[in-house]
């Protein structure tokens, strides 16, 4: 076992885009690591791009 403080966090996302190769969709929910990915912003709003592969898993409600 792995003590709390030890963990990372999970971040969880919402998709606004996925590649042509991806089986997700946008708007679906994702777990995300908690360091990664890269920032970028526009119009005032700074979205993170990852790889598919970065993903931890997909949130099932």
């Amino acid at each position: 076992m792995v003590p709390e403080k030890s963990q990372g966090k999970l971040l969880q996302a919402t998709t606004g885009a996925v590649g042509s190769d991806s089986k997700g969709k946008v708007g679906d929910k994702v777990l995300l690591p908690e360091y990664g990915g890269t920032k970028v912003a526009l119009d005032d709003k700074d979205y993170f791009l990852f790889r598919g592969g970065d993903l931890l898993g997909k949130h099932v409600d």
